[in-house]
């Protein structure tokens, strides 16, 4: 009986205590000219909606992130310059390694950049040499080329005219009828896709 005794008076300046830090918070906070508006919608759905929804195309908005966008016949033409076999001309696949083996474009180098520093060693020096550097990943709404592309220009350095982010990325480059290598890069193992 004791106990209960003692757990009852615990509790109940337990709950005095949490009422009295009640009222002071308020207090302050109504005295206080920085104080909360308890009263105020700070999220409201319409106005949060129009402030910051806007009706930019993704294109646009890599813009805006310092990036430029590149489409299916001018990644195809680089794809065939001699550029790309003397390491001048660069294609960053920016999906994960399941992804990357299922068929990525022949010859691009995998740069997940959840997993930057699996990447790094192989990816750096190449990105360093390049003049022009693709990334892609699956296309649509799909983001990892973009942060693929703002994580390789933040941290090596790369100037924005060098990168270049291939929005339609490998859906697109399929649905194009272009080749697409299986497994690692430089496998030989080469799929050729018919629109």
């Amino acid at each position: 009986m004791a106990v209960s005794v003692a757990m009852k008076t615990l509790l109940v300046e337990t709950l005095a205590v949490a009422v009295l830090g009640a009222l002071l918070a308020f207090t302050a906070n109504g005295i206080s000219p920085r104080g909360i508006q308890l009263t105020r919608n700070y999220f409201p759905s319409s106005q949060v909606k129009s402030a910051y929804t806007t009706n930019s195309t993704p294109a646009q908005k890599l813009r805006e992130k310092g990036l430029q966008v590149i489409e299916t016949d001018a990644v195809s033409k680089l794809f065939r310059d001699p550029g790309v076999q003397e390491g001048r001309i660069l294609f960053i696949d920016a999906r994960n390694t399941q992804h990357f083996e299922e068929g990525h474009i022949p010859g691009a180098y995998e740069f997940d950049h959840y997993r930057p520093e699996q990447y790094l060693p192989t990816v750096m020096p190449v990105c360093q040499t390049a003049e022009q550097i693709i990334v892609y990943c699956t296309g649509g709404d799909c983001e990892d080329s973009q942060f693929a592309a703002i994580f390789l220009r933040d941290s090596l350095g790369l100037a924005n005219e060098r990168i270049f982010v291939y929005l339609g990325g490998i859906h697109e480059w399929a649905a194009a009828g272009l080749p697409r290598e299986i497994g690692e890069r430089n496998s030989g193992n080469l799929q050729n896709n018919k629109p």
